[in-house]
């Protein structure tokens, strides 16, 4: 099993998805995980696809959040993965 961590860094905003990427380690290697603005939209109460409100919904839910990466990453073997609205629908 991997050793996952997620840095405590502010987020950064991809307008071309639109989405939030952030930074993790996995086994000490780089690794990132963008969330989709329609993710945080749907399942943790974003007001819009703003910076700010898009920001505040990870924040508030950034553990639930984070566990569904590592889930992923750890399913996937990847070191860049994409969060989508799907991936929020059932419990980790």
């Amino acid at each position: 099993m991997s050793q996952i961590l997620f840095p405590d860094s502010v987020p950064a905003y991809c307008a071309a998805g639109p989405s939030l990427q952030c930074l993790a380690q996995i086994d000490g290697a780089a690794a990132t995980f963008e969330v989709t603005a329609e993710a945080l939209e749907d399942h943790f109460g974003a007001r819009s696809y703003l910076y700010e409100d898009l920001a505040s919904a990870f924040a508030a839910h950034r553990g639930a959040i984070e566990d569904v990466a590592r889930g992923v990453f750890e399913m996937t073997g990847a070191h860049n993965i994409v969060l989508h609205s799907g991936h929020f629908r059932f419990p980790a």
